[in-house]
């Protein structure tokens, strides 16, 4: 991994530890009521033998062991305290990875303007962040606790025999010094697995896609031995993991057990230096209750979690990594649209959609494109508004290139209109940044004729359950969101196709009042008709002129005006 991208797989990790170090100092001061069972354990084992039940005190005895589970019941209050401070540091962690992989799938869909969908994107998004949050706070949970208890323990063994602490703690310190050694491995390989999977589920993917095309082909032969390829691929990259995760069950075996056994064979010795048996008892509860399964926790943790979290991170990282530096964002002096010998073609070798286009829109004017299926209609809207650079020529928004211009001066509403769960009021104001007065949104939504969406939602405030709503109601909350944005080009590529020819009437009159620029991908001829000019796009040629001039003068355009009918209403 370059130096590059090991910083941009660790930033996510960075911000997540210094957004909240209250959270931290939380999690530090829960982490010290949860060892004292780990420090208090071996006192309390010696104190309740020799001071007790050793010397006729079963009550002292008792006493220590009462103490010791007082200890236990502050732990198990401290624990639950220290998951949910965990979880209020992963929560954010997640949301900043999930940001980075839908920055890397949005960037790619915009290079190849959806041509493809991208799996491995699907793949991360939904068990890649997944798995990574998962695996910080196991990591969070773990380090800190192993933290915390080793220092406990060492306070322990040092305050009540010094001679076991000398035999406890130089194994422990090998066995976890090998165990760290072994991580770098142990990463290597949980990444290859992670990509063996991930090649996995793209090959699985394309081929159930196929699955008509391969028996028509008489290919199943061919894609069977594909398909065994890679899992066998997979089957190879995790035996290679099983084999270096043995080294973890070695350090465990040198860390935690070894020192059992030198404490056992070194009784004679500590008893001669004057520790009594329960001493050896304590320094043994030491090690098994306490040292041992802390280093059993770490293994696991930092062996399967941290070395996941370090592979997934990789991944992730790789999925949001820009090829290009990141585009600057102008605010344009106006909305004014300004294309100068624009070509687009979905890729190199394609037939161009947009061939050396010339079209000025000036700010303010209300422009109907129209054409045949297939014509770039919506290929337009998209250069139009930047989420497409030209392949040649340039476009402009207010003399700003459009791939560089400020999101919030255009916006662009497809037919398929987003709607998110939430509040309808969050849903409307979505890009109003400094949030809109009551009354201005109660005139959006009169405006464009949306009363009956906010009753039938049950108000502004109520909660929206995109499932539930038709798509010409989505389609009204996409409106509604664009008319209230502070945006001064406005492009709606066939965003009123759900509403019936009243409600899409009222909807670009209502974009017209509001001033700016309004392009319209139009969905009927009457869009055309209220236009202020029309564009025909039929391909690479293009036309225009009012709709009646375009009637007298392009056959084209008289024959979609002939077959163009209103459709039914959604």
């Amino acid at each position: 991994m370059t130096a590059a991208r090991r910083g941009t797989a660790t930033a996510p990790l960075r911000r997540a530890l210094r957004r909240h170090p209250s959270q931290l100092a939380r999690i530090a001061a829960w982490s010290a009521l949860e060892a004292v069972p780990a420090f208090l354990i071996g006192h309390a084992v010696a104190r309740a033998i020799e001071d007790g039940f050793a010397a006729g005190r079963p009550g002292t005895g008792l006493a220590w062991l009462a103490a010791l589970g007082a200890a236990w019941l502050v732990a198990a209050v401290a624990a639950r305290q220290i998951v949910l401070a965990v979880a209020a540091v992963a929560e954010p962690f997640r949301d900043d990875l999930l940001a980075v992989v839908v920055h890397g799938a949005v960037r790619r869909a915009a290079a190849t303007a959806g041509a493809r969908r991208d799996s491995a994107a699907v793949t991360r998004a939904g068990l890649q962040v997944e798995l990574a949050r998962d695996a910080f706070a196991a990591v969070v949970t773990t380090v800190r606790g192993f933290a915390f208890t080793v220092v406990s323990v060492v306070l322990g063994l040092l305050t009540l025999a010094p001679g076991a602490a000398a035999l406890v703690l130089p194994p422990f310190a090998a066995g976890l010094g090998l165990f760290l050694a072994s991580l770098p491995a142990l990463a290597r390989r949980q990444r290859a697995f992670l990509m063996a999977d991930e090649r996995l589920a793209e090959a699985t993917t394309a081929t159930m896609g196929g699955l008509r095309d391969i028996a028509a082909c008489g290919a199943e032969r061919r894609e069977g031995d594909r398909l065994a390829a890679r899992v066998a691929e997979q089957a190879a990259a995790a035996r290679a993991l099983a084999r270096v995760t043995a080294v973890r069950t070695a350090a465990l075996a040198v860390g935690g057990w070894l020192p059992v056994l030198l404490l056992l064979a070194g009784t004679p010795w500590l008893l001669r230096g004057g520790a009594g048996a329960g001493v050896v008892v304590g320094a043994l509860a030491y090690v098994t209750q306490s040292l041992a399964p802390a280093l059993g926790g770490l293994v696991q943790g930092l062996g399967v979690s941290g070395v996941r979290l370090a592979a997934t991170l990789d991944r992730i990282a790789a999925s949001g990594a820009d090829e290009e530096p990141p585009v600057p964002r102008l605010r344009p002096a106006g909305a004014e649209v300004r294309l100068s010998g624009v070509t687009f073609a979905y890729g190199p070798h394609a037939r161009p959609v947009v061939a050396d286009l010339d079209l000025r829109v000036p700010e303010g004017e209300h422009l109907a494109v129209v054409g045949p299926s297939g014509a770039g209609k919506s290929t337009l809207a998209a250069l139009v508004s930047g989420l497409l650079r030209p392949g040649a020529g340039e476009a402009l928004i207010g003399g700003v290139p459009a791939a560089c211009t400020d999101p919030s001066a255009r916006v662009l509403i497809p037919q398929e209109a987003y709607v998110f769960r939430g509040t309808l009021r969050d849903n409307l104001t979505y890009l109003a940044p400094e949030g809109v007065p009551e009354e201005d949104l109660g005139r959006a939504v009169a405006a464009l004729g949306a009363e009956d969406l906010v009753e039938a939602a049950g108000g502004y405030d109520a909660p929206l359950d995109p499932a539930a709503l038709s798509a010409g109601r989505r389609q009204l909350v996409a409106l509604v969101r664009a008319y209230l944005s502070p945006a001064r080009l406005v492009v709606l590529d066939e965003a009123t196709s759900c509403l019936d020819p009243a409600a899409e009437a009222r909807v670009e009159r209502a974009f017209a009042r509001r001033g700016g620029t309004l392009v319209v991908v139009a969905h009927r001829i009457t869009s055309a008709r209220r236009a202020g000019r029309v564009l025909l796009m039929d391909g690479p040629d293009v036309r225009t002129g009012t709709h009646d001039e375009l009637v007298r003068t392009a056959p084209l355009y008289a024959d979609l005006v002939g077959h163009w009918q209103p459709e039914p209403v959604s």
